[in-house]
């Protein structure tokens, strides 16, 4: 104890002339639970991810095989441009092979929730790209390899933009009972495109396109829009106004965004015969869907179009058998 007397002693000391000329105060309780960081947490990121082989075994395998993940130009569908580069895309800020321009925002509001905003340094959408080189299923009968494998898709390359991602861990009990909470999941974003071949229907995809239901066909007006996505347990309004207007298409960059709003959470089946289950509350998913070209068996058979898809209230509950 008299060592501790000692040390306490000295840093009152060291800390006196200090005190003196700053005319430091000492802080009450009240007074320390103002000294919060208002402004949160910024990260700013510049990545590009390949991976050799993802896989899931239960009795079986599911493998995901040659995962590259970057930017527009990681895709493998942006024309060269004959200098070593690559075809400029429009409205793409910092089109490369990396998935950069990436701001992550973090933030604890006063009610205890945790807010994740994802967004650019720029203002512009964040381009990403993808490739997948094979989706399959194997048998598990030898353990040194696969006698039975089936390929479900192959050479899969997809570009696109991210206009936002919103992610809350809402502190509010839900029905699983306290201290459980919800994530709540905002996206705006397209696929610009996405080509793939489903080995095992002998089908082949090129130019499948997901974007926003104002980019072509039936539109909507922002108004309209805001009444379809409107979050009646949404704590945000800056984020109700950010979806309606990525969706529409009345932004800086003129361009319809689809949307998903997702709230993941424990809770009970849909039944109520199983508690502690993962739920899936899909509240809105708002998008135009199209697809270029569309083969079975080698030929061509025309496009597909698919406007206004809007899905909601769909509930769904994950468990193990």
């Amino acid at each position: 104890m008299k060592g501790l007397k000692k040390l306490a002693l000295a840093t009152a000391v060291a800390a006196a002339p200090f005190a003196a000329n700053a005319d430091l105060k000492a802080l009450d309780d009240s007074a320390m639970g103002n000294v919060t960081g208002q402004a949160g947490v910024t990260i700013e990121l510049e990545t590009r991810v390949s991976i050799g082989e993802f896989t899931y075994t239960d009795e079986g395998t599911f493998a995901v095989s040659d995962i590259e993940i970057g930017g527009a130009n990681a895709s493998g569908l942006i024309a060269p441009d004959g200098n070593g580069g690559f075809e400029p895309q429009p409205g793409l800020a910092t089109q490369s092979g990396l998935l950069d321009d990436l701001k992550i925002d973090i933030d604890v509001a006063a009610d205890g929730d945790a807010v994740i905003h994802v967004g650019s340094n720029t203002g512009a959408p964040i381009d990403w790209g993808m490739q997948v080189g094979e989706m399959s299923l194997r048998d598990n009968v030898d353990g040194s390899s696969a006698t039975e494998n089936t390929t479900l898709i192959s050479g899969m390359k997809a570009w696109g933009l991210l206009g936002a991602l919103d992610i809350r861990v809402d502190t509010t009990d839900v029905a699983a009972g306290p201290d459980t909470g919800t994530l709540n999941l905002d996206a705006a974003f397209t696929v610009e495109q996405m080509d793939f071949e489903v080995d095992f229907l002998a089908v082949g995809i090129t130019g499948l396109s997901i974007k926003g239901a104002n980019a072509g066909g039936e539109t909507y007006t922002e108004a309209e829009i805001a009444d379809l996505l409107t979050d009646a347990n949404g704590e945000d309004q800056v984020l109700e106004g950010t979806l309606a207007a990525l969706a529409s298409g009345v932004n800086p960059t003129g361009q319809s965004f689809a949307v998903a709003r997702l709230d993941v959470y424990k809770g009970e089946n849909l039944n109520g015969s199983k508690q502690g289950v993962l739920r899936v509350d899909v509240d809105d998913v708002l998008m135009d869907v199209n697809i270029q070209e569309t083969r079975v068996g080698g030929t061509n058979i025309g496009t597909i179009g698919i406007d206004n898809l809007h899905i909601s209230d769909t509930k769904l509950a994950v468990y193990g058998k």
